[in-house]
């Protein structure tokens, strides 16, 4: 592992055009292609590609096309989840789904952070990442966006196209823009 993608895994300041990053990134572009290629009927051909583009890929999940991310390999996903399309996953740091989690058409878990203070760093290209986690039963519906460095807690539902910038506690539903509580779920 390079300094580079060690730094970024701890969530430091790091710089993406360092070769063995782009080479991951390239790596996984050309397996995310091929998923994305596949037709409706290949779903042996869709999850030997997760298979091989994730850090874990759990039974019974699924993930229909057309998906992005980044690196792949810092992507965890767990048992009986459904991943629908158009998700996009910036990886930078690690993506942790549990089980059983419910993600709508065009939702966006993204951990890549760009310096906001130092525009010197911002200009020179240096980038952080904060890890996302999701919990078991969660559902994010349709274009939910999930910030840097947030996690969301067990059976927890987050309402269609909320922006979710906080942590967000188990068994609720939440809902806005900034994304809020609204209400505690049975």
């Amino acid at each position: 592992m390079s300094d580079q993608r060690d730094q970024m895994l701890r969530g430091a300041l790091y710089r993406p055009d360092d070769p063995d990053l782009v080479a991951g990134r390239l790596r996984s572009q050309r397996l995310v292609t091929a998923f994305n290629a596949t037709g409706p009927d290949e779903t042996d051909a869709r999850g030997g590609l997760l298979a091989e583009l994730l850090g874990s890929f759990g039974e019974n999940s699924q993930i229909l096309p057309r998906f992005c991310c980044d690196y792949g390999i810092n992507i965890t996903i767990g048992a009986n989840c459904f991943i629908n399309y158009d998700a996009v996953f910036l990886d930078c740091a690690p993506i942790t789904i549990g089980n059983d989690v419910q993600i709508g058409p065009r939702t966006q878990l993204l951990t890549a952070l760009h310096p906001v203070d130092d525009i010197d760093a911002r200009r020179g290209g240096w980038e952080s990442a904060a890890a996302i986690t999701v919990g078991d039963d969660v559902w994010l519906a349709a274009g939910v966006i999930v910030c840097p460095g947030v996690s969301i807690g067990s059976g927890t539902v987050v309402g269609a196209g909320s922006v979710v910038t906080r942590d967000v506690p188990a068994g609720v539903l939440a809902a806005g823009n900034p994304c809020r509580v609204l209400r505690p779920l049975r």
